[in-house]
């Protein structure tokens, strides 16, 4: 069977767009997004506008309205993040058979690994966003924990027989060993879960005019604030002391940062490594995915995603990271 998007033409996009009254100059080019799909469409005389086309099944149109709702917040604050375009109070649209939103068009360059001038703002990004964040929760959007994270991820990579069946045993005990672990640690660490960006990686922060601004709040969800600040963590052990010190001293100006939540980074990291080789098996089926991703089906990613999960499990044994 064909996928949804196999319809997607770039006569419905325009269509689509047109339909809210822009009127297109006819010119449709493809983003880099696989999870949806996006598209930069020329408007007459006028900027172009970015047009993100939803994955039909994965959120309900509540999830959708609240993470738009979400962005509303934020930017209402002063928050420096590209929300949806409304139209007559609503932000959700449909044509064709499919759910859409209109974004103004926002350009930039990912942060510097390691610059810790950049990394002191971010944080006070970060701060502003959880400060808005913690004020009330989500009520149709996930929370992240193990069980989804973890348990679900593993069940789908050996439900749909993913692994090799020369690496399975490998792969299936470090995975189990590993799970045991987390259960353990989020247990016995106290965190608040509140409202995050949830994929918070350098690209999805972008620097013009030095000035940061958040971009593909598609993955917002409720979870522990550690979530959106150790991806912009790397280099060594000492490097990262010096990058989270950074980081939370710009934090801290907005919203109180827990320390107490450092234990669970090395924990979700552990979540993302699983949860990111789920997501490409769920996602198989899209024709995108095989080309995207061809060496999810051969030997050398299973044996190195054994090491990796490996690595995470010697990881948990070292001491967390610290404010000094």
């Amino acid at each position: 069977m064909s996928h949804p998007f196999s319809t997607l033409t770039p006569d419905l996009v325009l269509d689509a767009v047109e339909s809210l009254g822009y009127l297109s100059d006819a010119r449709v080019l493809a983003l880099n997004s696989y999870e949806n799909r996006v598209y930069q469409v020329g408007i007459e005389g006028e900027t172009p506008l970015i047009a993100k086309f939803y994955r039909p099944d994965r959120w309900s149109d509540a999830a959708i309205r609240e993470e738009h709702a979400f962005s509303a917040e934020l930017a209402e604050h002063e928050v420096p993040v590209v929300a949806p375009l409304s139209r007559d109070g609503e932000t959700l649209f449909a044509h064709g058979g499919f759910r859409f939103a209109l974004f103004p068009r926002r350009g930039g360059r990912a942060p510097e690994p390691g610059n810790l001038d950049q990394l002191y703002r971010l944080g006070q990004l970060l701060g502003r966003m959880h400060a808005i964040g913690a004020s009330r929760p989500f009520a149709h959007r996930e929370t992240l924990a193990v069980d989804n994270f973890g348990h679900a991820a593993l069940g789908a990579l050996l439900d749909g027989g993913f692994v090799p069946k020369s690496l399975l045993p490998a792969y299936e005990s470090v995975a189990r060993d590993l799970l045991v672990r987390l259960d353990e640690l989020f247990s016995h660490v106290r965190y608040q879960a509140i409202r995050l960006h949830g994929d918070c990686h350098p690209g999805n922060l972008l620097c013009r005019d030095d000035s940061f601004h958040m971009v593909d709040l598609d993955d917002c969800r409720m979870g522990p604030a550690v979530q959106d600040l150790w991806m912009m963590l790397a280099g060594e052990r000492h490097e990262r002391l010096g990058q989270l010190a950074e980081l939370v001293d710009g934090y801290q100006e907005f919203h109180d940062f827990a320390a107490r939540e450092l234990p669970l980074i090395e924990g979700l990291r552990a979540l993302r490594l699983m949860h990111h080789s789920a997501w490409i098996a769920r996602r198989w089926d899209d024709p995108a995915f095989p080309l995207a991703f061809p060496w999810f089906a051969g030997e050398r990613y299973w044996g190195d995603q054994i090491l990796a999960l490996r690595e995470q499990l010697a990881a948990l044994d070292e001491e967390p990271l610290r404010l000094f």
